[in-house]
């Protein structure tokens, strides 16, 4: 059995930034929130309003904090599994792995995620300084993973969880469980913030299913004020 994901990017992002190390980002995001998180950076606010979003390979001129600019890309990334006919159903979680070659962080160039076992994640919200409200990231899950003979595989057996090199505590892009069919929440960006990171997905295997290839396409948007 062969199950895929793939994803979109949509977003660019131009204009200013904060020259931190990465570091001292994360202890100073540590003291104001209490304890250690994700990779969580602050951004200036500047015009004009801009998002960015990046599932899996992303482009980008160079690192955003030396002047880098992000670009679009429509690379389709996947996520996927193979399962031997002597495994299948026998309630052994599977490990899935990524085309992805994103490990690097455009914010400052530091190998955030481990591919091919991880996807990364991330992005940035900034405004103007006038909107306080956070962004949105969501999933829009389809209701299975189908094959090439109508045999259907649910969503919800895929999930994932979320760290990265460094990481600890509580990530903005937490881990979960996809729903079979809808939008889920799959994150809340902080106005003038840039976060990431990286998810190890999972299929649970624990139901027989016919012979075949399942795949199923997930489209991850970011939704600003």
């Amino acid at each position: 059995m062969h199950t895929m994901l793939s994803t979109s990017v949509r977003g660019n992002a131009r204009g200013s930034r904060t020259r931190l190390h990465r570091t001292i980002v994360g202890a100073a995001c540590a003291a104001a929130c209490g304890s250690a998180s994700g990779f969580t950076a602050t951004l200036n606010p500047a015009s004009p309003q801009t998002i960015y979003l990046q599932v899996g390979v992303g482009s980008a001129t160079g690192d955003y904090i030396n002047g880098g600019q992000m670009e679009r890309n429509t690379t389709i990334n996947t996520v996927s599994v193979s399962v031997s006919a002597a495994a299948v159903g026998n309630g052994t979680a599977q490990a899935m792995t990524t085309n992805s070659t994103a490990a690097v962080s455009y914010w400052d160039g530091y190998t955030y995620c481990s591919v091919p076992g991880q996807m990364y994640i991330g992005g940035f919200f900034r405004t103007t300084g006038a909107t306080t409200s956070p962004a949105q990231v969501t999933a829009t899950v389809p209701a299975a993973l189908v094959d090439a003979t109508g045999d259907s595989l649910p969503f919800a057996k895929i999930s994932w969880t979320s760290s990265g090199n460094g990481d600890s505590g509580t990530e903005i892009f937490p881990g979960g469980t996809f729903v079979n069919g809808g939008t889920q929440t799959v994150g809340t960006m902080s106005s003038n913030t840039w976060n990431e990171s990286c998810w190890t997905f999972s299929l649970a295997n624990n139901g027989m299913l016919a012979a075949g290839s399942y795949t199923g396409t997930v489209l991850y948007t970011m939704t600003a004020p």
